[in-house]
């Protein structure tokens, strides 16, 4: 290819420039944040469920589940799978596309910098288009599938024939975490619809509305997707979510009078898709800058939180791993760290905009360490840790390869009945590559100690989640643009 020395030359620098960018890739100030984000928002199409379009991008993914609801008489095709398995829960599914809905409303104009915009807003809607479905008069459908036989079988949801078991809560079976949780799923992609289409986001916003009055009135904690979706903290924390997305979308004083007067709130050192305390007080701690000086007691909250996390702070209280990465269980782990990066990045342009700091026990905190702690955390997952490796599968050096995931892990020409005892044999057990790379899948990560075991059945530091990938788009989109 090349002639003489010029040539030899030409060459020598050329792979001088590769290996500068391999080597800047994984030592941080090179890392493609457009690409991670662009790959993050491919893995929500992989989760997909029901008829897909026809611009879907992940080619091994096929339609599925186009029956879901029919033992109910009820149309419940579509919405996304949570995980590495076939069922659709309702509460992380509504909690994905709130915190979607976040990034699009909060990081608009970088989403459209970097091109991703319509591909959020697609996401969006291909979850608010099922609730649609799912949301009856005093009645909301919470989940397609039985767990406990979908998982004596690994296959892919194209081919399964498990149960499509439909629950549901209503008036005599509350669920006031799933309903709340879903109005605050509404809510929040009304807003983001309100620009685009009013008519969409009006019906939206008519269905957050009753999904609330039902939470209210009904209340009880929902266990039907327990041992899997439990919610351990109660439903307290969603009201209040649910509430504070509905002032923001509404402005209605009915939704601030019961912020302020009714809803319970807690200090937390967490926000995942069981806790959402710390969210609801970030997002209230910006209308108490906007002149709301009722909300102190919520901005407190967010300062707390702030201080709970930050290495710094004297309140410092949550475990870190050696390498700098926040953990809290094994598990999706990676959801805490997407969740704080998240929550991090959008407090620090609330503080830059109303130029206020956070105050931890006399030790101030302004936004450029909020974004300096959200930015280490993405950093650390992207490829910035002590094993040099990424935990997004697609991107960056040493990328999972075998991901927790029946779809990626079965060859897309495996199709007609299956053998579920084998199925374990021939895909799940098999210590090889999966032969469907699950693009920008953040998987569950590696443990406190940074170790990470890159194998199939090693499911707590394997299996990916629709909620790590959500929580990831805003900081990844603030940092790309």
């Amino acid at each position: 290819m090349f002639g003489g020395r010029r040539g030899v030359a030409a060459a020598v620098v050329a792979c001088l420039a590769l290996l500068q960018g391999l080597v800047l890739s994984v030592h941080g100030t090179g890392i493609n944040y457009k690409d991670a984000l662009t790959k993050s928002i491919i893995f929500l199409e992989a989760q997909r469920s029901g008829k897909l379009p026809p611009n879907h991008r992940p080619a091994w993914r096929g339609d599925s589940a186009l029956d879901d609801g029919k033992e109910a008489n009820v149309d419940l095709a579509g919405g996304y799978y949570d995980a590495g398995d076939n069922v659709k829960y309702g509460l992380p599914m509504a909690f994905t596309v709130t915190t979607l809905s976040w990034a699009a409303m909060f990081y608009r104009q970088q989403l459209e910098a970097t091109g991703e915009l319509e591909n959020v807003l697609a996401g969006i809607k291909w979850g608010t288009e099922y609730f649609l479905k799912a949301t009856r008069k005093n009645r909301l459908y919470v989940q397609v599938g039985d767990p406990n036989q979908d998982h004596q079988c690994w296959t892919r949801p194209e081919d399964m024939q498990t149960p499509r078991t439909v629950l549901k809560i209503d008036d005599s079976t509350p669920g006031t975490e799933i309903a709340a949780e879903t109005s605050a799923a509404m809510a929040a992609s009304s807003i983001v619809f309100r620009k685009t289409d009013r008519a969409y986001a009006r019906s939206l916003l008519n269905k957050a509305k009753r999904l609330f009055q039902m939470a209210k009135a009904h209340k009880g904690t929902y266990d039907g997707e327990c041992p899997f979706y439990c919610s351990y903290s109660g439903y307290n924390d969603e009201l209040l979510w649910a509430a504070t997305w509905l002032y923001i979308a509404t402005k209605r004083h009915v939704y601030l009078k019961y912020i302020q007067e009714e809803a319970i709130s807690a200090t937390v050192s967490e926000f995942s898709w069981d806790l959402k305390y710390a969210g609801a007080q970030v997002l209230l701690a910006k209308l108490f800058f906007e002149g709301e000086k009722s909300l102190v007691n919520y901005k407190n909250g967010a300062d707390s939180y702030i201080c709970s996390n930050i290495p710094d702070s004297p309140y410092n209280q949550v475990t870190m791993t050696p390498g700098g990465m926040i953990h809290l269980r094994d598990g999706a782990n990676t959801q805490y760290v997407t969740g704080t990066a998240h929550l991090f990045a959008v407090y620090s342009d609330i503080l830059a905009q109303h130029n206020q700091k956070v105050n931890c026990g006399g030790k101030e905190f302004d936004s450029g360490s909020l974004i300096a702690f959200a930015k280490k955390q993405m950093d650390y997952l992207l490829g910035e840790n002590p094993k040099g490796r990424s935990y997004m599968v697609g991107f960056g050096p040493n990328a999972p390869q075998q991901p927790h995931h029946r779809g990626a892990s079965v060859p897309k020409e495996e199709n007609g009945i299956v053998n579920c005892a084998m199925s374990f044999v021939n895909w799940f057990k098999k210590d090889v590559p999966n032969p469907n790379e699950l693009t920008g899948a953040i998987v569950g990560g590696p443990d406190r100690f940074d170790n990470f075991e890159d194998k199939r059945w090693a499911s707590s530091y394997t299996e990916p989640c629709t909620y790590v990938n959500s929580l990831a788009v805003g900081p990844l989109a603030k940092l790309a643009a």
